[in-house]
């Protein structure tokens, strides 16, 4: 399993937009094969920094998905937002 963590940075004045894209986004996400959860947390105490966690079934799933037009056209959508730049990671389960 992967798990993936984008965290962004937003220019406060699109805090909610990007929330509001995530929320109509996430339903579709959820549909590609191999996601097995994805969510929206913030910062505790910087809410304009926000992290999307996903877990995937595998790197090839996750793959499918950011190489998907869903994927390319939200992603183009949600970088209009930022202050930063994006950081991701993905992680497997050490066991």
């Amino acid at each position: 399993m992967i798990t993936r963590i984008v965290k962004m940075k937003f220019k406060a004045e699109h805090v909610n937009d990007f929330i509001a894209l995530f929320h109509s986004s996430a339903p579709v996400i959820r549909t590609f094969d191999g996601c097995l959860h994805v969510e929206l947390i913030s910062d505790i105490h910087h809410p304009q920094i926000m992290c999307t966690l996903s877990k995937w079934t595998s790197e090839e799933s996750l793959n499918h998905y950011r190489n998907s037009s869903f994927f390319l056209k939200t992603w183009t959508e949600t970088k209009k937002l930022f202050q930063e730049k994006a950081e991701s990671w993905s992680f497997v389960e050490i066991k």
